[in-house]
């Protein structure tokens, strides 16, 4: 639950520090069109009106004047700083972070090792529990 929480925590700051804009178009009172776009957006419900201008015969399409475009724009706080890192990856330690946890090879021991196997120990000189004179009772 936590890391569902986390995530769209994280999510809301980036589409915030984005430019995330919902946009409105009005008609009248009413509204026509929404739309969640990125900065602002010329929305329009196809409503032109050509009338003549009085020059040559030209007409000019312009938008009603009964339409109407409103934008809401979701900002982060002034207090919020942007953070920036440097990464710096040893790789030594990249090539066994992906070894041991990303392809996770699995070391193979016996399970009676024979360390050692081929060891013998040094001669003895003397006979130490006799020269000390510690006997085991």
């Amino acid at each position: 639950m936590k890391r569902i929480i986390s995530i769209l925590l994280t999510l809301l700051l980036l589409l915030s520090s984005s430019g995330l804009t919902y946009a409105q178009h009005f008609c009248g009172d009413h509204e026509m069109m929404a739309k969640v776009t990125l900065g602002q957006e010329v929305l329009s419900c196809g409503m032109v009106m050509t009338y003549d201008s009085g020059c040559d015969d030209e007409t000019e399409e312009e938008d009603h004047g009964c339409c109407d475009n409103k934008y809401t724009q979701i900002d982060v706080d002034d207090n919020f700083a942007d953070v920036s890192f440097d990464l710096n990856l040893d790789p030594i330690f990249a090539a066994t972070f992906i070894t041991v946890f990303l392809l996770q090879e699995a070391t193979v021991y016996d399970k009676n090792p024979d360390y050692f196997k081929d060891y013998s120990p040094p001669p003895l000189l003397e006979d130490l529990n006799v020269l000390y004179e510690t006997f085991l009772i």
